[in-house]
C-alpha cells in the first residue's frame, strides 16, 4: 500500500533512474523519512543523502534515504522487491555483494527471479549458488555462466545454478534464503565424459589429484567439483611442470572444464611452436646474409 507524501526512487550506480523492468537501488523521500540514526552520524551521512530530484521549496522531500534494497518497476507500475544490496560476504579474499550478482542475472531475458547465496562446498569453504526462476523452460547453467562472463568478474560467477518454479518467500514477501533447497548432489559418474586426447587426459589427471577425486570428466566444472582459487594455483603450477606453459590464474576462471582448458593449453603450445619456427626462420635468413657477405 502506498504511503501519502512519500516518493520512491530506483537508481543505478550513477545515481540515475532506471527504466521499467531494470533492477535498481531503492531510495525513499518524503515526510516518513527520519532525520537520521540516533547517535550514529557516520551511518546517517552514508544513508541519508540530499535529494537531487526534490523541488527546492518542498522541504519534506529534501532527504533521500538509501534502504539497501534492490527492486524494479513492473509494467503495471507496481514495485517488485528483489533482495538486499548489502548482503556482502567474504569469498576467498574477495568481498562479494550477492545483490550485484542477482541484479545481473535478472538482466537475462529468460530469468524471472533470482537469488544467490553462499553455501559450504566439499571442503567446507563458501561457494556461490544461484537460484533462478525461468520465464519458461529451465535455462542451461552453461548459458547463464556465459551470460554472466560478459558482465561480472570471474570470481563472482556461481559454479552452481539451480532452477526453481518459484523462490520461497517470507510473510512480508522477501526471499526466504534459509528455505532455499540445497543443490542436488548429482552423481559424478552421470556427468563423466572421458578424455579424447593426451592433453585432456593429463589435465583430467591433474584435476583429480588436486580435487581428491578418482575421476574427472572433460565437461565437469572445476568449481562445481569443489575447486577454488587456492586449488586453482596448484593446477596451474602442475600444468606449468607438465606442459611448460605459463597461464594466468584468471584463465581457470574463464576455462572451467577440462575440455576448455585443454584447448587453451594446446593454443599456448602452438603459439610457442610458431614463435620458435619464426625465430629459426629469422636466424636462417641472418646466416644466409652473412654467407653472401
Amino acid at each position: 500500500m502506498a504511503i501519502a507524501h512519500t516518493q520512491v526512487y530506483l537508481l543505478d550506480a550513477q545515481f540515475q533512474p532506471v527504466p521499467i523492468g531494470v533492477p535498481g537501488a531503492l531510495y525513499i523521500s518524503g515526510r516518513g523519512v527520519a532525520r537520521g540514526y540516533y547517535q550514529r552520524p557516520g551511518l546517517t551521512a552514508a544513508r541519508f543523502l540530499p535529494n537531487p530530484f526534490a523541488i527546492a521549496v518542498d522541504a519534506d522531500f529534501g532527504r533521500l534515504y538509501q534502504t539497501g534494497d534492490l527492486a524494479r518497476y513492473l509494467p503495471d507500475g507496481s514495485l517488485e522487491f528483489l533482495g538486499r544490496l548489502d548482503q556482502q560476504i567474504k569469498l576467498r579474499g574477495f568481498r562479494v555483494e550477492l545483490g550485484e550478482i542477482e541484479a545481473q542475472l535478472l538482466h537475462h531475458p529468460q530469468v524471472k527471479e533470482a537469488a544467490v547465496v553462499a553455501q559450504p562446498d566439499q571442503s567446507d569453504q563458501p561457494m556461490l549458488v544461484a537460484y533462478v526462476v525461468p520465464v519458461g523452460k529451465a535455462i542451461a547453467p552453461s548459458e547463464l555462466r556465459q551470460f554472466l562472463k560478459t558482465r561480472l568478474s570471474a570470481y563472482l560467477i556461481p559454479p552452481i545454478f539451480v532452477s526453481l518454479k518459484a523462490l520461497p518467500l517470507t510473510r512480508n514477501g522477501k526471499v526466504n534464503r534459509a528455505a532455499l533447497p540445497p543443490p542436488e548432489k548429482v552423481s559424478p559418474e552421470a556427468q563423466i565424459v572421458l578424455p579424447r586426447n593426451a592433453t585432456e587426459a593429463a589435465i583430467a589427471t591433474i584435476w583429480a589429484e588436486v580435487l581428491g577425486l578418482e575421476t574427472v570428466g572433460i565437461h565437469q566444472d572445476f568449481f562445481a567439483l569443489g575447486g577454488h582459487s587456492l586449488l586453482a594455483t596448484q593446477v596451474l603450477s602442475r600444468l606449468r611442470d607438465r606442459f611448460e606453459v605459463e597461464l594466468p590464474l584468471r584463465q581457470l576462471f574463464e576455462a572451467q572444464t577440462v575440455a576448455e582448458l585443454a584447448a587453451v593449453v594446446e593454443a599456448a603450445l602452438l603459439a610457442e611452436i610458431e614463435a620458435l619456427t619464426d625465430a629459426e626462420a629469422e636466424l636462417q635468413v641472418a646466416q644466409a646474409s652473412e654467407v653472401k657477405r
